[in-house]
């Protein structure tokens, strides 16, 4: 996002003097370099929202960026499957979410054409996106990264923001390598988003949560996923549920499950960062959200250590994945914002 937007106004505004900071010594450390690499095609979205509006157009601009720059970019396809009667409604629901957004090429399906598409997968019905793709945001972000440079941008790697201070008409920022001023300061600082927000004296009512997401990796020999297979997501709950995700460099990941990490760059289950969670557990929203979904967060912490468990979800999905099928693979963290009611924000917000 932070460098999307730099980018944006390097070229909008060729006179501006614009500079990236970044606390890590490289870019894309942590959600950007840590996601499953699928451009969504729009279908999840509120209809009239922010993401619902900027999606697809945004999935064009992703391609058309990636075809400029030598991204490599995949247009796999994706289903999103109904494995039982309970969850046609749902899946139609969802269906016209996707047709109002205006997402291109939707297709409610049959269990026929869907073996057609993916042989092993089971389900009474499905949705076809053939526009959703895979990317490797990494390598998106890296090209972002040249262009902008080129374009007379600044890039300040391994440099934390420590405060921020407005005085003269100036936001003076105090980082770990000197001092940055400027006139217009823009926060996209991910899992650290509002504690940078409330250093610029922007007081609202939303946090951070953190939420760990884990991978198994999918031995690619047996040939049982072509692209993505997306189960139906529980309404009550944000995240997409355990599926299917095909990597640009070829590989599978099946994941990932939804956590709550005891740190904001908790990748490992033991990752605890004593100052963060205190700070979460201080949060009243943190305590009304648990309150809402406890059950299925319980149930997440029981999927994260049980292979066993974690396997039959995905059975639901593939029919024939054996336990022999997966192993470990890497872990992305989620910044999820939660109001002050305990509400999963699932909109932009911007103050």
């Amino acid at each position: 996002m932070g460098l999307a937007t730099a980018l944006t106004l390097s070229e909008r505004f060729a006179r501006l003097s614009i500079v990236v900071i970044d606390k890590e010594a490289r870019v894309a450390s942590h959600q950007t370099g840590h996601n499953s690499g699928v451009v969504h095609a729009g279908i999840y979205y509120k209809p009239g929202s922010y993401k619902a509006r900027l999606c697809v157009d945004g999935v064009r601009k992703m391609e058309a960026f990636c075809e400029r720059n030598g991204v490599p970019f995949d247009r796999c396809g994706k289903v999103i499957v109904a494995t039982g009667a309970s969850q046609i409604s749902r899946l139609e629901a969802l269906f016209e979410r996707g047709a109002a957004n205006g997402v291109p090429g939707l297709e409610m399906i049959g269990p026929e054409r869907l073996r057609e598409i993916e042989p092993h997968a089971r389900a009474v019905r499905a949705i076809h996106s053939p526009r959703t793709a895979i990317v490797d945001f990494s390598q998106v972000a890296q090209a972002m990264a040249r262009v902008f440079s080129f374009n007379g941008g600044q890039i300040r790697t391994g440099e934390r923001v420590e405060s921020v201070v407005r005085r003269d008409g100036l936001l003076r920022m105090e980082t770990s390598g000197g001092t940055v001023s400027a006139r217009t300061l823009i926060n996209c600082s991910g899992l650290h988003t509002d504690r940078v927000a409330r250093m610029m004296g922007v007081r609202n009512d939303i946090r951070i949560i953190p939420f760990r997401g884990e991978y198994f990796n999918l031995r690619p020999q047996r040939g049982l996923v072509r692209g993505l297979i997306y189960p139906v997501p529980d309404p009550a709950f944000p995240f997409l549920g355990v599926h299917f995700t095909k990597r640009i460099d070829g590989s599978y990941e099946a994941g990932p499950n939804a956590v709550l990490a005891l740190a904001r760059e908790g990748y490992r289950k033991t990752d605890i960062h004593p100052g963060e969670l205190l700070r979460m557990l201080a949060f009243s929203g943190f305590w009304r959200m648990a309150a809402r979904h406890w059950r299925t967060g319980l149930y997440e912490y029981y999927r994260s250590f049980s292979r066993r468990v974690f396997l039959r979800d995905l059975q639901k999905l593939v029919p024939d994945l054996r336990a022999e099928d997966l192993f470990r693979g890497g872990s992305g963290v989620r910044a999820q914002a939660v109001n002050r009611d305990g509400l999963l924000v699932e909109d932009f917000a911007v103050e």
